[in-house]
């Protein structure tokens, strides 16, 4: 994204490569979904991780050869984020066959943590590393990293419910991917909060695609500055897990509409700071990266304790779905608006909007009552 950022400075290019990471995740989500419920998860995730891996190697050779065009990250991201439709649930499905069910909400905090531990560790040392080297070489460490998630995977058993010998027609995988949309239709609660979270995504994830223009154009930075924004953003994930992981919610609905009310808002302070003050910025970005854990990680829990696991592959890619949809409609409209209004003002009304759709979940009955049930 940064070199997106630093070679076109474009509102409209960053969201074209937000679009392409997005629309593939969301139109493979479902049939991600039905095969992490019927076929063996650890194969799904080495398959996933390894195809997101060689596309990095792509990039690396056309870097050092001098051939990169903007055209070949965009394909680049349109398979990386094919292939997190199929790597998403299938880990997620997972964990909920490693771990007690008492544990589950622990569970979720400790791998919010571990995530937040890795873009601690990688935002800096990539934009140090951008520093240093040339580009290509820099994008080696995701190539390494995917190297020692793979791993382990060969070593690890994943016990699955019910796995699935039935038909591989077309018809049998809508057939299943339905039973997990009636799953969540037919509920109040979560067909109540499903939405909500779609339109808050619609709302303020172009946030995330555009925060280098941010960090570029309002704040004068580069890429060590924009390092420091990803690397407090793990750090807040680091610390929101922690938190649910010591806490450990029982009214999880409320801490997901708490942490998306705070999460939202906090993307208009960011924007509201004054220039030369980019420190507290950053640490707004970094409560920010705390409260969304408060989505994450509860909302991981509540599907994982309340969903059959013979289901949670497709619930669960159904939620990643209406998100992935949300997202590039939401950079559809948000950038010609930010061309219009410009990229601080855009972050403004992204948060204030954002907020103000997240409270008025409080005022739902039947989120209240799913969040009694929890």
């Amino acid at each position: 994204m940064w070199w997106i950022t630093d070679t076109t400075g474009s509102i409209t290019y960053l969201a074209i490569a937000g679009m392409a990471a997005l629309l593939p995740q969301a139109l493979l989500g479902p049939l991600g979904g039905v095969l992490a419920d019927r076929y063996n998860r650890r194969v799904i995730m080495i398959v996933s991780d390894a195809v997101s891996a060689l596309c990095m190697v792509v990039l690396i050779i056309l870097f050092l050869t001098d051939s990169i065009a903007l055209w070949h990250a965009f394909v680049m991201m349109s398979i990386r984020g094919g292939m997190q439709a199929f790597q998403s649930p299938a880990s997620s499905a997972s964990t909920a066959m490693l771990v007690p069910k008492s544990f589950i909400t622990r569970a979720a905090g400790l791998n919010q943590m571990l995530q937040g531990i890795s873009i601690v560790a990688s935002a800096p040392l990539g934009a140090f590393a951008i520093s240093v080297m040339p580009l290509g070489w820099a994008l080696s460490i995701d190539v390494i990293t995917a190297i020692l998630a793979i791993v382990p995977l060969f070593f690890f058993t994943i016990p699955q419910f019910g796995k699935s010998q039935a038909s591989n027609s077309m018809a049998k995988i809508k057939a299943e991917f339905l039973e997990g949309v009636l799953l969540v239709w037919n509920n109040p609660g979560w067909k109540r909060l499903y939405g909500l979270l779609g339109i808050v995504v619609l709302i303020i994830m172009p946030s995330f695609t555009f925060i280098p223009l941010l960090v570029k154009v309002y704040f004068n930075g580069g890429a060590p500055q924009v390092g420091l924004i990803e690397g407090l953003a793990g750090v807040g994930m680091l610390l929101g897990g922690a938190i649910v992981a010591i806490i450990v919610p029982r009214r999880k609905v409320r801490w997901i509409l708490f942490g998306s009310t705070v999460g939202c808002l906090t993307l208009s302070f960011v924007a509201l700071t004054p220039p030369t003050w980019f420190w507290m910025a950053a640490m707004w970005w970094l409560i920010n990266g705390t409260t969304f854990i408060f989505i994450n990680a509860p909302l991981t829990a509540l599907l994982q304790s309340t969903i059959p696991n013979q289901f949670q592959g497709r619930v669960l890619s159904l939620l990643n779905t209406i998100m992935a949809l949300a997202a590039p409609i939401g950079l559809g409209i948000a950038s010609p608006l930010g061309e219009l209004i410009g990229i601080r003002w855009l972050f403004i009304a992204m948060g204030i909007a954002g907020g103000l759709v997240s409270l008025l979940g409080f005022y739902s009955r039947f989120l209240r009552e799913m969040d009694a049930m929890s």
